[in-house]
């Protein structure tokens, strides 16, 4: 083989070697990174990210796999940031997961475990003095001084004895940055008391209030009451039935649908708000829809003057951020300042409840909504009329059809087909509108009567946030349960609605 030959080959090895050493490089960076998430007591992400990582090595290593490259960023994000959230908030939905329910067994035992309570009689300031690459601390009140510590996160053991004052002591801020360690020391005094760290500043005799008997059960020292862990609630329990807190998350099957379906607190007002959802939803879209055509219908009109000046007005609503333009209408629709409510009054002596009363913030947010949607269907429509065949609309008028049975017989029919899938995705965009909600009327006002917050303005999705997030007691499970009925739900109005458009289209095509 010839010397040009073999330098022709190294110069094309030459790439491969690079592309290799650079997916070698971020395929360990990610597997390091799973890694430490896995040590940090994540390992649902570090699977993720470890499964990220062999997908990433597996397709940019391979050669016979180069047209997967290409497919690979967009299937790894869908993954990461739509399946997985999808099916994580669903799993949520067969778990306990709430504020009292947040942390794992162990991590509750932990914190149970740790409490204790302060003797007064025993409390008493200290300082820290730096010896060598430990520290000893001196208790000024008793004159006392510890053997050598080192204030790691280690459990650590001192005897105190009577001695001097150190020369040297830490300022108290510089004690401060050590906690950690402090908080895991224990002095022993002469008289043979231990003390631990029991605030930023003093020592003090702790007495604990729960015991760890086994792995299952506590006593609390106040009482000492046995308390045994139900690992089907997620607490511990008292004899008595009563639930200590903090508990840690377990699986509980089908209970918070259970919850859904059979308590009336919660099953009322969530048909009441279901049944508003869909009816906002599909008011939204035959107003936006009605209004959006109607503009785009008059804005052809070719005798129409100042035409450009009236299409840019008209398009301004859609190119202000809505949240703006929804605290805007929030200040116009308030009941004492608002200046909807100062014109009704001059003109009618009227000025209604916007807020309170629950038919009129149903209609204030259809009104704000149909103000915020109508510039898209307007925009659609103005480009869809341009398709409708003129010739079709002078045949009609000849034959003496009205410009209202041209527009319904013909240019209706003709737009319409192009429109439905719109309209569906307008119909979905809308079922799950929470950011208006929530901005404009918060949900409110309440419905009476419920075990959750609801309100008469509430859409599903609003509904769902104020149980995870907006309550005193966040329930993120039950939240995840109906999370996942409206998943249900949406896809079978989406199914519905595509299933009728098909036959819809196929009726046309056989005539």
């Amino acid at each position: 083989m010839s010397t040009t030959t073999i330098d022709a080959i190294q110069q094309t090895d030459r790439p491969q070697y690079v592309r290799l050493t650079i997916v070698a490089v971020i395929t360990l960076g990610l597997l390091y990174a799973a890694f430490q998430l896995y040590m940090i007591a994540q390992p649902v992400f570090g699977a993720l990210l470890l499964a990220l990582a062999v997908g990433f090595g597996i397709v940019f290593g391979s050669n016979r796999l180069y047209n997967s490259r290409f497919i690979f960023p967009g299937v790894a994000t869908v993954m990461l940031f739509v399946a997985f959230p999808v099916i994580y908030t669903i799993y949520l939905g067969f778990t306990n997961y709430s504020s009292f329910n947040l942390l794992t067994y162990e991590r509750s035992v932990e914190i149970l475990t740790s409490r204790g309570t302060v003797d007064a009689s025993t409390e008493q300031p200290f300082a820290v003095s730096p010896d060598g690459d430990g520290y000893r601390i001196w208790l000024p009140q008793s004159g006392l001084l510890s053997d050598t510590v080192y204030l790691t996160e280690d459990l650590e053991e001192a005897t105190l004895s009577p001695a001097n004052a150190p020369d040297v002591l830490l300022e108290a801020r510089d004690a401060i940055k050590l906690r950690a360690g402090l908080q895991t020391l224990t002095l022993t005094t002469p008289d043979g008391v231990a003390i631990q760290n029991s605030g930023l500043r003093t020592f003090a005799s702790l007495t604990p209030d729960y015991l760890r008997l086994d792995d299952d059960t506590l006593e609390r020292t106040a009482d000492g009451a046995r308390l045994v862990a139900d690992h089907s609630t997620g607490f511990f329990m008292t004899e008595a039935g009563e639930q200590v807190p903090p508990g840690w998350r377990v699986n509980i099957g089908w209970q918070n649908f259970e919850r859904v379906f059979t308590s009336k607190g919660i099953r009322g007002p969530m048909v009441e708000i279901f049944v508003w959802t869909v009816v906002f939803a599909g008011l939204s879209v035959v107003f936006t829809f009605a209004v959006g055509l109607l503009l785009a219908v008059i804005l052809q009109w070719p005798h129409l003057r100042f035409k450009p000046l009236y299409r840019i007005l008209l398009i301004l609503p859609y190119a202000v951020p809505s949240f703006i333009s929804i605290l805007v209408f929030r200040g116009l629709f308030n009941q004492n300042f608002g200046e909807i409510n100062l014109i009704l009054e001059a003109l009618f002596g009227i000025r209604p409840e916007w807020f309170t009363n629950g038919n009129l913030a149903r209609t204030m947010i259809l009104i704000v909504n149909t103000w915020l949607g109508y510039p898209y269907m307007m925009l659609l429509a103005m480009g869809f009329l341009q398709a409708v065949p003129e010739d079709h609309k002078r045949a009609a008028a000849l034959e003496g059809a009205s410009a209202a049975r041209v527009f319904f017989r013909i240019t209706l029919p003709q737009i319409l087909p192009p429109f439905l899938p719109l309209l569906i995705a307008s119909f979905a965009f809308n079922f799950n509108n929470m950011v208006l909600v929530l901005l404009l009327t918060r949900g409110l006002p309440d419905i009476t009567g419920t075990v959750l917050p609801a309100g008469q303005t509430d859409i599903l999705a609003s509904f769902t946030y104020r149980i995870a997030f907006g309550f005193s007691s966040s329930e993120f499970g039950l939240a995840g349960a109906i999370t996942l009925l409206i998943f249900l739900v949406v896809a079978a109005i989406s199914y519905a609605n595509f299933v009728a458009m098909r036959k819809g289209a196929e009726r046309r095509a056989a005539k």
